[in-house]
């Protein structure tokens, strides 16, 4: 038995090593770097292209239930990306470059994968696991048009800038974690009203690289001058919100904040929490240099902007993320329209577990509604959509408990049960595995 897997990014890592450590003989394509994506900056796999959060690691959280299900069943990404954690509060930030190291490094090393540097341009005939991510090739992606009878869709996605800590003014720029939960792990950079407003005027009138006003975005991964245009306040209600973040120094009320997230174990570098962009890279200096504190900022990665690729899951995929039209084809990671980091690695545990199951003549495994990655699998697959859009991890697609109404309006007491209760589903599908 032999598996194809095309992409080494998260899903398609992932579902290498789901099926190596159950013996399956895997040969791992990857184009990069001969052939470059225009986001990736190197060729090691798995690397993390815009911010180096994975989200919340809470459960009451969507995306932390998400991560502890991936744990429950196995999953070696959420491993790995624990070993390289970097401070985040509440959230699983990570090194991504040691991150990206480690997962090359433990496939190169497994005797069960095959990595093949080269371009696939047509979808092999024999047992494939389409990882392709939303910067698939153009021939893979028409091809992949002709098998599925379907013509793509797609968004547009940015990335945000990256600096030099040491070039922070730390005499303006100040260590906090709103309403000071956990360490104080990033770094913030308060304004007044009237910064606020310079600040936002530079922001508005500056120059981008591409004409976006007609682009179609992922709405909770918006460019922060598309957040911008929707009204003065956007931003001071959004990623800038200076609500539970005081400099303990001053004690003064911000009227916004830009917060800056660790980016490397070194602590070296940080990315600016929320300002994905598509500005010209002389704007984006003007900008972030009329930031408090950041006046003499060193800028390493400017934000870019790409179009991510991805299919008409609700016509193509089923629940088990497998082809309808062919049983030895599966798709993972976020060309299905699964968005996020967590999402990918999720995708891809799935579809190689299933691919597995299907060449052992196994019934394929379908997650019930009530589990996170179970409601993320029935929605993108789900044939009633009319007009499909990429997803993360919500409550909102799992299916609902029964609750007294005023136990309903308890956010955190639902989050809780209906977390509770998708472990314990996990905890009968391993039993029976047994």
């Amino acid at each position: 038995m032999e598996v194809s897997i095309i992409g080494a990014g998260l899903a398609g890592s992932e579902a290498a090593l789901q099926l190596a450590k159950r013996a399956i003989k895997v040969n791992l394509y990857e184009m990069r770097p001969a052939v470059s994506t225009g986001a990736h900056t190197g060729g090691g796999f798995a690397e993390f292209v815009c911010s180096n959060s994975l989200g919340s690691f809470d459960v009451t959280n969507a995306s932390g239930l998400l991560k502890k299900e991936m744990g429950i069943l196995g999953g070696e990404l959420i491993r790995i990306a624990y070993e390289c954690r970097v401070p985040a509060g509440n959230a699983l930030a990570i090194d991504r470059e040691l991150f990206s190291k480690k997962v090359t490094e433990t496939i190169e090393n497994n005797p069960f994968i095959n990595v093949i540097r080269e371009e696939v341009q047509q979808i092999p005939q024999t047992p494939v696991i389409i990882a392709s991510g939303p910067l698939t090739g153009d021939l893979l992606a028409q091809d992949i048009k002709r098998i599925t009878g379907s013509e793509h869709l797609y968004f547009f996605d940015a990335v945000a800038p990256i600096v030099e800590k040491d070039s922070i003014n730390f005499d303006i720029a100040f260590y906090a974690n709103r309403y000071d939960k956990g360490e104080a792990s990033y770094i913030n950079c308060p304004m007044d009203k009237e910064q606020y407003e310079k600040f936002y005027g530079i922001l508005v009138n500056a120059p981008r690289v591409t004409d976006t006003v007609n682009a179609k975005f992922f709405e909770s991964c918006l460019p922060v001058e598309v957040l911008a245009s929707r009204g003065v306040d956007t931003l001071r209600y959004g990623p800038l919100k200076p609500v539970g973040l005081t400099d303990k120094r001053t004690g003064k009320e911000n009227y916004a904040v830009v917060q800056l997230r660790q980016d490397n174990s070194a602590e070296t570098l940080y990315n600016l929490v929320g300002f994905q962009t598509n500005l010209k890279w002389g704007a984006q200096k003007e900008l972030l240099r009329s930031i408090p504190g950041l006046e003499d900022v060193n800028i390493v990665r400017y934000g870019v902007m790409h179009r991510n690729t991805f299919i008409n899951s609700p016509k193509i995929l089923n629940p088990a993320l497998q082809f309808r039209k062919r049983a030895d084809l599966f798709f993972a990671g976020q060309i299905t329209g699964t968005e996020g980091y967590t999402e990918s690695i999720a995708a891809g545990m799935l579809a190689g577990i299933n691919m597995a199951r299907h060449l052992k003549g196994e019934k394929l495994l379908v997650l019930p509604a009530e589990t996170m990655l179970g409601a993320l699998t029935h929605y993108i697959s789900d044939e009633n959509h009319d007009k499909f859009q990429p997803i993360n991890s919500n409550w909102g697609i799992i299916a609902p408990l029964e609750l007294p109404k005023k136990e309903r309006k308890n956010k955190r007491l639902k989050a809780e049960l209906l977390s509770k209760r998708a472990v314990d589903i996990y905890s009968d599908i391993v039993l029976r595995k047994k």
